[in-house]
């Protein structure tokens, strides 16, 4: 995920101007951050999305229209790059439409700089950083979406046994290298597994892997 020296390239898009120097300052400050540019709109970071961006830190209330339209054209551009919102919008709607658009991570502006700067290391390390309030309220919809009684047979959808498996483990809130020691695998074939999880679901992100897998009975 990272560059060759383990630097993670971030871009920024936020149109409030206190908060676009906060998230700047915050990456500038990280050794293992390196930061690409800090537009305020989705016009502003159109020429942006084909950069190497392995982290983009988006906002929802653009002033050209909504973060989840630039959500897609980010990982359309750049399916590698980790999405992480963070923005006021913390109802239903936008948080699964952000999901489903492939955000890896979901935070509410009331986080401190601090909880900030650790949840950008934690989508690092493969995990997906939820606001408390976010947290409960996907549970509560996932944990409120019962299984179709015609659901497809697990094997039309090509998971493996050892697929599933790492999919539960990654569901449960597991980094990568969590799910590799509790699986008794190396980081490298967790990955791959990852990436065929994903390719198999038709999704690009963790959180937008348990919400499919969830609303099918996967897990």
């Amino acid at each position: 995920m990272g560059d060759d020296c383990g630097v993670y390239s971030v871009l920024i898009v936020e149109d409030e101007p206190a908060t676009n120097a906060v998230l700047t300052q915050i990456v500038c400050n990280q050794k293992n951050l390196r930061h690409i540019a800090s537009p305020t709109s989705i016009k502003e970071a159109l020429p942006y999305l084909k950069s190497p961006a392995k982290i983009i830190l988006i906002d929802i209330g653009l002033p050209d229209g909504s973060g989840i339209e630039l959500i897609g054209l980010a990982k359309a551009n750049n399916p590698d790059a980790e999405i992480l919102v963070i923005t006021t919008f913390g109802d239903e709607k936008n948080v699964l439409m952000a999901i489903q658009a492939g955000a890896t991570g979901y935070l509410l502006k009331d986080q401190s700089f601090d909880d900030i700067e650790l949840h950008i290391q934690q989508v690092i390390l493969g995990e997906s950083p939820l606001s408390p309030a976010v947290a409960r309220f996907v549970l509560q919809s996932v944990s409120a979406i019962k299984p179709q009684q015609n659901a497809p047979d697990l094997k039309e959808h090509g998971l493996t046994s050892r697929e599933i498996m790492v999919l539960d483990v990654l569901a449960r809130g597991c980094s990568r290298l969590e799910t590799a020691e509790a699986l008794g695998l190396s980081p490298h074939t967790i990955t791959s597994h990852t990436k065929n999880i994903y390719k198999k679901l038709s999704v690009t992100s963790r959180t937008e892997a348990i919400f499919e897998a969830s609303q099918l009975g996967l897990i």
